[in-house]
């Protein structure tokens, strides 16, 4: 095992090429700036549907005024999806532009919307009461046209690159008001790019009859299809928790590709489940409660283990330090206090468990007749409980949690049993050495004293270092993936100024949504889970005077637990 681990360390500056990819961060991070589309969304229709889960009917105004609020914004999740995508892929490739060359990415933002549009949007005239009227289907607006939304963001952006690039655009007088100019200067770019996304449309519309979303979809059925099988679900779930294992946060290496169909089969299962059926697909948007049940790596019940069945003190203390936040889908303290990420003992568990998981979910789902998930939920909001709210409130639900804990406890307890003996060893092993350090040390000590008649020289004050230097009035923004892990630090540092009276404010944020407001901050700091993006996020940083900090595994949980060393540390890290 200790082989396979060296051999998964040399190849980790792959891994973390493949984590940097801009395409698949960009889709990350635009599907992670609608994420409040979707939960927003998904409260309407627990507001519609809930009462009549336990006996209650509710007006049909109210339930119509639900539906309404959930179509025109879960309806719209392509558009908006497109815009984002494009926003968040424009500030990447601004990093890569010859020096005095600038993408506009709200010019971006908006040209990947209308070509979204073109690529997904059926034009129809239908008559009305005897007047001919021209209306869109708006069936490819929302999660069925994601994949439409990504395409059409990055041929947005590469047009964008290509014309500015080459000087391309219709330069005014520099008497010209900037922002005048800079709408002229987007007319070439943004024509091009909308062209050739009609230009694809009516194409493929010729060649098949059908919008360029549809054949999109049509031709990634099998792979869908094939996802969605035992092997398939086995294959996403390993590599989500592979990535995290060596080091580089998973989801945002598997999900992105995958993440349009899970929320389209999501909310194909809701409309089944409304009409009164019974809910079908298992790869969900939520699928990941049960592959990631407590976080990657299916971590839920591990830090109960901890406390209950281990005896060594470091394991026991990660145990009762870690419990909350992985209730509430924040492993990270578990991933780097134990630690977990690359520990040879933890790689069978860590892989394995997600997997078991997610194919006992599909079993319950296809053979014992569990509802599939339909209703959106926060990817922090408690495992079991969010489990039971995606698949309606069924009972049967009830005793697929309790089923995932009994088998995810079977499966860690016994290497964390090994590993816990491992560390029992060494913890005695150290106990003996500075018993004996302690002992050597104390005779001679003893001896100076009692034969020693000259005076003690006081110590003399040590002069103030560069480490003690005040950070007073310091704004600094913790990042990770999806803020929760950064909300850890951002709390600590913001109680430990508290109590040493220190002006300094902290904020949580996640990465790829910085862009719009790091000016705003004297220091950013990253979390372990987004180091790779280190390089990227220093351009900026040393563009805009940022003091940019990046504490390894151990060290960023150990200050999330000591909120005045945050600060120290801080302060020690600001003056250098």
């Amino acid at each position: 095992m200790d082989a396979i681990i060296k051999m998964l360390e040399k190849h980790q500056p792959l891994f973390e090429k493949i984590g940097k990819n801009p395409f698949l961060q960009a889709i990350k991070d635009g599907f992670l700036g609608c994420m409040p589309i979707v939960l927003t969304s998904s409260i309407f229709l627990l507001i519609a549907t809930l009462p009549g889960v336990v006996g209650i009917t509710l007006p049909q105004e109210i339930i119509d005024w639900c539906n309404k609020l959930y179509n025109f914004t879960m309806g719209v999740m392509g558009i908006m999806c497109a815009g984002t995508t494009a926003k968040n892929f424009t500030a990447s490739m601004n990093r890569r532009m010859p020096d005095g060359k600038v993408l506009n990415d709200s010019s971006t933002m908006i040209a990947a919307q209308c070509s979204m549009l073109l690529l997904a949007v059926t034009q129809l005239s239908v008559t009305v009461d005897g007047s001919e009227l021209s209306v869109m289907d708006c069936t490819s607006m929302g999660t069925r046209g994601l994949y439409s939304a990504f395409i059409a963001a990055f041929i947005t952006v590469g047009v964008y690159m290509f014309c500015v690039k080459r000087d391309l655009t219709i330069q005014l007088p520099k008497e010209v008001p900037g922002a005048i100019a800079q709408n002229f200067r987007d007319i070439i770019p943004f024509g091009g790019a909308v062209i050739i996304c009609a230009l694809i449309d009516a194409a493929v519309r010729a060649l098949s009859g059908v919008p360029f979303s549809e054949i999109l979809i049509k031709l990634l059925s099998p792979l869908f299809a094939a996802a969605e099988t035992y092997p398939g679900l086995i294959i996403i779930q390993f590599f989500t928790a592979f990535f995290w294992f060596i080091g580089i946060h998973g989801p945002s290496i598997v999900q992105p590709g995958i993440d349009p169909i899970r929320l389209a089969n999501q909310a194909e299962n809701l409309q089944v489940l409304l009409a009164g059926g019974h809910p079908a697909h298992s790869l969900c948007f939520n699928l990941s409660l049960v592959g990631e049940f407590g976080g990657t790596g299916a971590t839920f019940i591990v830090p109960l283990l901890l406390i209950l069945f281990m005896k060594s003190k470091q394991l026991k203390a990660v145990g009762k330090a870690s419990i909350v936040p992985v209730a509430f889908a924040v492993n990270e303290p578990l991933l780097f206090g134990a630690p977990m990420v690359l520990n040879p003992y933890m790689f069978i568990p860590f892989t394995v468990t997600g997997c078991v998981n997610v194919c006992l979910a599909k079993f319950f789902i296809d053979v014992v007749g569990m509802n599939g998930f339909s209703f959106v939920v926060p990817w922090a909001t408690p495992g079991p409980i969010g489990i039971f709210i995606s698949t309606n409130f069924q009972l049967i639900s009830l005793v697929f949690i309790v089923l995932l804990l009994v088998i995810d406890a079977v499966i860690y307890l016994p290497f964390l049993k090994a590993y816990d003996k491992m560390l029992c060893d060494q913890e005695a092993e150290r106990a003996g050495e500075v018993a004996v350090e302690a002992a050597v040390a104390e005779a001679p000590a003893a001896a100076i004293a009692e034969t020693s008649t000259e005076p003690v020289a006081a110590p003399e004050a040590a002069a103030p270092s560069a480490a003690g230097k005040s950070v007073d009035g310091l704004k600094v923004l913790v990042l990770c993936a999806g803020a929760g892990t950064s909300a850890l630090l951002a709390n600590a540092i913001k109680e430990g100024a508290a109590k040493t009276g220190e002006n300094i404010a902290s904020s949580a944020g996640a990465y790829g949504q910085h862009t719009a407001i790091m000016d705003q901050y004297d220091v950013i700091v990253l979390a372990p889970q987004v180091r790779t993006y280190y390089d990227d996020i220093k351009v900026d940083t040393d563009r805009l005077g940022i003091k940019l900090l990046s504490p390894r595994g151990q060290e960023y949980i150990a200050l999330t637990r000591d909120p005045e060393g945050a600060v120290k540390w801080l302060r020690e890290n600001v003056s250098k």
